[in-house]
């Protein structure tokens, strides 16, 4: 890392510390350490609130440390009780691996897999799938008391309620996992979320009994937004990061709306921006806030990251077209094309009238509704308002075949012609 910092006084700074094992900050002094957080695969897709495991091991590795993402393709079929009030629905053997291999494809956007400390990709289904249930009781259980795990949180906000042993197990699999990466990577920490924490301790315990050797934990801070609302989560759902489920531009979107409240720690956990930008980000928010400059670094950073500086730049031009900021004249055939995938869209083998075309959108009712808004200046063609002689056959296309309709201030629809 450039920055004259410890990694942990970096990750503090960030906001990325919630608790940690005492010796930690010397052991990441003392040389290169290899660190593993895991992802289980109960989706298709990572989504943006598991960003920060994901960032705390890229910030790892630019220190000069070796980072191993784990994907649960063992633990994906039992489902971690942390932060859950009822049981998870058991997924299906293939229906876990596919979302394993998936997940794995979305982390190695983040992390370096060259080099001196190139980041490992692993899978617990490699040791879990093969262990049978007399060696983990043998090997693994005795070494847990019954109080033990009653004392864990996880457990205990679920006891009330209910839990099956299934998940009352999992706090053993995740040490197992621990244990299997220490002996087999050199694995010294494990980071997480805070509710993982008695999951981690744990692991330590395991390795500290059979190995008497010790580790560490890390865990950083749950994100919440300054409203109290769930982070990652918009009217239509969870913000993800396959393109399949979330757009590029719904994903450029979110992080534009992020609040001035909440603009600086974001930039903070989700970008590997140094310490002076940010802070110069957080200077434009106190002075010229109505500039949304750090949210506009934010959403370029994070949508190139995960999307490409491509897809982050058409992303971008998407919404200056629907905020009114665009040169519609000088916009591309893959801008307008992701544009189709956000407003009302429809093909037509010739240019048809405003008045069918508008129908045609659902921007209006009927054709009798169209005229009267068109009489009344209320619709706009390609960035020009309509009158009743106006015709789209006679208008120039934008990127030779497409017209965007607009009604009234922010409703949009665009009509590509085929011929």
């Amino acid at each position: 890392m450039n920055a004259p910092h410890s990694l942990l006084e970096e990750l503090t700074w960030r906001g990325l510390v919630h608790q940690h094992t005492d010796g930690l900050a010397d052991a990441l002094k003392s040389g290169g350490v290899s660190a593993y957080a895991g992802f289980d695969p109960t989706g298709p897709s990572l989504h943006v609130g598991h960003l920060v495991p994901v960032m705390g091991l890229a910030l790892l590795q630019r220190a000069g440390h070796r980072p191993i993402a784990l994907v649960g393709g063992g633990t994906g079929m039992i489902g971690d009780p942390s932060g859950k009030a009822t049981e998870r629905q058991l997924s299906a053997p293939d229906v876990v691996a596919r979302n394993s291999r998936a997940l794995e494809e979305q982390l190695r956007l983040f992390l370096d897999f060259t080099g001196p400390t190139a980041a490992r990709m692993r899978d617990n289904a490699a040791w879990l799938t093969r262990l049978g249930a007399v060696d983990f009781m043998r090997d693994v259980g005795k070494h847990f008391t019954v109080n033990y795990m009653l004392a864990k949180e996880s457990v205990q906000s679920r006891i009330e309620g209910g839990i099956s042993f299934t998940e009352f197990s999992y706090m053993l699999l995740q040490a197992y996992d621990f244990l299997e990466l220490h002996r087999r990577e050199g694995v010294t920490l494990q980071i997480g979320g805070s509710d993982q924490w008695g999951n981690i301790t744990a692991g330590l315990e395991l390795i500290r009994r059979v190995e008497g050797t010790s580790a560490h934990g890390l865990t950083m801070p749950l994100v919440t937004t300054s409203s109290g609302s769930k982070f990652g989560k918009t009217e239509s759902g969870a913000v993800w990061l396959d393109p399949l489920m979330t757009t590029p531009y719904k994903f450029y979107q979110f992080w534009i709306n992020v609040d001035d409240r909440d603009v600086g720690r974001y930039l903070r956990y989700f970008t590997l921006l140094p310490r002076s930008r940010v802070e110069e980000l957080d200077a434009t928010v106190a002075a010229a806030p109505e500039k949304r400059e750090a949210q506009q670094t934010l959403a370029r950073d994070v949508t190139s990251r995960v999307h490409g500086d491509e897809a982050a730049s058409v992303a971008e031009q998407v919404s200056r077209v629907l905020f009114g900021k665009a040169d519609l004249a000088s916009l591309t055939e893959p801008v307008l094309r992701a544009l189709s995938e956000e407003v009302p869209f429809t093909t037509a083998p010739t240019a048809p009238t405003i008045a069918d075309a508008l129908v045609n959108l659902k921007l209006v009712a009927s054709k009798s509704a169209a005229r009267r808004l068109i009489e009344q200046g209320g619709v706009y063609v390609n960035g020009e308002r309509a009158n009743a002689s106006t015709d789209l056959s006679s208008a120039t296309p934008l990127a030779g075949v497409y017209h965007l309709l607009r009604k009234g201030a922010k409703d949009y629809g665009l009509i590509r012609i085929a011929s």
